[in-house]
């Protein structure tokens, strides 16, 4: 073995070293790293593949690999080039996949009025701004609040056989409020409802998408039943308000997820609590901590607070959703939390098992 490869395993052997956080293995059994060379003496070159561009533990995983090789003999530079892949979600259950789509999840809730819309929109949106390939469905085809908390406008266009979905802030959008605009209500039976829905998800040109978030309904109706038992969902969302009435039907939605084997990536408490913006005195209007101790009892992930703050129901109001604002934004930075907490939950499960079938697809 020449020097230059000498170097190079002592390298590889320091790199197994470093734990992936979630998965508790080591990045180099995960096959993460690629293209680990020397070119010249005292400095490292390699390239780290992440799970999702929403990684949250990107700068951890970055500074562990600085720490194991700068602890090397003679090392004193080590370049990191990262990438984003993000892995297909593996178990179907006998599902027909939605073409180009990598992996689908659904944000439900088990009533109306807990701010579903708002926290699947800007979930979406955020991720989107992380690097992620989003599209947004609107599956509430009765009350499609989705158009106007994006400030989209317009009629989807055939292209071919397919509806092209209409775009903005990053995202593909489709929703009913485009096709039926107005105050005019839609009076369908569960027949129609399923078939449009079909018609969304299969007949909708969505490109290559890392993730397509699904808003459901409140409740656990046709609709939501019809999707979760033939779409194969990567796992499901639940918003919550800490209130016991919330909560109550936020059990049901869990127990409907597990009913027709859906992972449940996660609950997330919004209207968690209230800041004065003249005192800065919090207030808990709807209680607090609900949505944490239900996840506990349900052994699921707790994915986080958002607070109950006038900008972020403006910006759905004005089709300029908070996340829009970026990650540093103070009003948007829980979403982005929530949202890197979802994107890792998802790559826990299409990992697990499967790490091989990672492929690259953007620097």
């Amino acid at each position: 073995m020449d020097e230059s490869s000498a170097e190079v395993s002592r390298v590889w052997e320091a790199l197994r070293r470093v734990q992936e956080p979630e998965l508790h293995k080591d990045i180099v059994a995960l096959q993460m790293v690629k293209d680990v060379a020397v070119p010249q003496r005292g400095t490292v070159s390699l390239t780290f593949t992440l799970t999702t561009p929403a990684c949250p533990f990107k700068e951890e995983i970055e500074r562990s690999i600085r720490e194991e090789l700068l602890q090397l003999e003679g090392v004193r530079e080590v370049r990191i080039k990262m990438e984003a892949v993000v892995p297909k979600a593996r178990d179907l259950q006998g599902r027909a996949p939605i073409h180009g789509v990598k992996n689908i999840v659904a944000v439900a809730s088990g009533k109306g009025g807990v701010g579903k819309t708002t926290v699947a929109v800007n979930i979406a949106v955020a991720l989107a701004r992380l690097g992620a390939s989003v599209g947004l469905m609107d599956s509430d085809v009765y009350g499609p609040n989705v158009p106007r908390m994006m400030g989209i406008q317009g009629t989807p266009q055939a292209a071919g056989d397919r509806i092209r979905p209409l775009e903005g802030l990053g995202l593909r959008v489709m929703s009913m409020g485009f096709l039926s605009p107005g105050d005019r209500p839609l009076i369908w039976r569960g027949p129609m409802l399923h078939s449009v829905i079909q018609q969304f998800l299969r007949n909708v040109d969505w490109g290559e998408l890392d993730y397509l978030i699904l808003d459901l309904p409140p409740g656990t109706g046709d609709v939501q039943l019809t999707l979760t038992q033939t779409v194969p969902l990567s796992g499901g969302v639940i918003v919550t308000t800490p209130s016991d009435v919330a909560l109550e039907d936020a059990r049901k939605a869990v127990g409907m997820f597990r009913e027709v084997k859906v992972e449940v990536l996660g609950i997330v408490e919004n209207m968690s609590y209230f800041l004065c913006p003249h005192c800065g005195t919090r207030v808990e209007i709807f209680s607090h901590g609900g949505g944490k101790r239900t996840a506990e009892d349900f052994g699921i992930p707790f994915l986080g607070e958002i607070a109950l703050h006038p900008e972020v129901r403006a910006g759905g109001d004005h089709g300029s959703p908070v996340a829009a604002r970026g990650p540093d934004s103070p009003e948007a930075k829980s979403f982005y939390d929530i949202a890197k907490q979802v994107a890792a939950r998802v790559s826990v499960a299409n990992l697990t098992a499967s790490p091989e079938e990672l492929v690259t697809i953007r620097p």
